[in-house]
Order: structure tokens, then sequence, then C-alpha cells
């Protein structure tokens, strides 16, 4: 079966991370690996919506029961069409220049990642870290590093292959 990615690339391996951050216990064991993998300084999570909205919730939740609360963040694809028109929503909970993470439930080329970095950083976020959960081990990690970051990965397509 052919499917679409969001980098716009046709492949025959897909993966529906959803059906792990969606599921209760999927989504309690990837918030607590991200929470204890961020930086000290790191106040805030999010991504571009959708892949990263239950990623950045479920890390916020375990943040307050482990005692070091996180808040989490969406960065829309669109702006907001009336009231504030906001691409990133969440702000009132971090201050400019609060340091952030970025997360995503699946990554290929690392262009929705660097979409949410671009965002975030415009409305006044500090990004210092990017996570994904897959990694498809299509140019993401390279893409990242150009921009001086490196993409954190809880599992590798090879892994996942293997």
């Amino acid at each position: 079966m052919k499917v679409t990615l969001a980098s716009g690339r046709e492949s025959d391996f897909y993966v529906d991370a959803r059906q792990t951050t969606l599921n209760a216990e999927g989504s309690f064991l990837i918030g607590s690996l991200i929470h204890e993998a961020l930086l000290p300084g790191v106040v805030g999570v999010g991504g571009l919506t959708m892949g990263a909205d239950p990623i950045a919730s479920a890390v916020s939740s375990i943040s307050v029961v482990r005692g070091r609360p996180v808040h989490a963040f969406i960065v829309r694809k669109e702006p907001k069409g009336h009231g504030l028109q906001r691409w990133v929503e969440g702000r009132a909970n971090l201050p400019d220049g609060s340091e952030v993470a970025i997360v995503e439930d699946t990554t290929t080329t690392g262009g929705s990642l660097l979409k949410a970095v671009d965002r975030a950083e415009s409305e006044g976020l500090r990004v210092v870290q990017c996570f994904t959960v897959v990694d498809r081990e299509e140019g993401a990690a390279e893409a990242l590093a150009e921009r001086g970051f490196t993409l954190r990965t809880l599992v590798r397509r090879a892994e996942l292959e293997a």
C-alpha cells in the first residue's frame, strides 16, 4: 500500500504513531521518556498540531506528578481565522524567552519539526530541544543538525523493521 506522507513523499512504509500516542499506556510511556530527557531549563513542550498535541499533553501531565511542571503548547498550521489569530496556543503560560522543546510523532524529512521551531521562535520562545517518537530515517536528523539541533528519537525505522 502506497501512502503520501506530510513531507509530500510517497512511501510503502507507514507508521501510525497516533495508535501509541493516543493510547493510555503509550501516552504515559512517551510522556515519561520525553520528560526524563528534557534539559533542566525547559519549561514548555509542543509542536505542530496534530501529531504533537497528545505528546505535549502527556509530557505536561507527567511533569506535574514528577514535580517539575512543563507547560504544553500547540503550534497551528495556519493562524486562527478569528479572535486573536494566534499561531501558538498556550503561550500565556510561557513568558518571552522561555526554553521549550518541540515534539513530533513521526519524522521523515524534519519539515514539520522545523516549521514548529520557526513558529515557536517567531512567537518569542527559545527552542532548545527537538524530539520525535518515530524517526523514519529519511533526513530529519540531518536537517535539524543543519539548524543546530540534535534530534532525540524514541524509535528508529531500522528498529521497527528488525
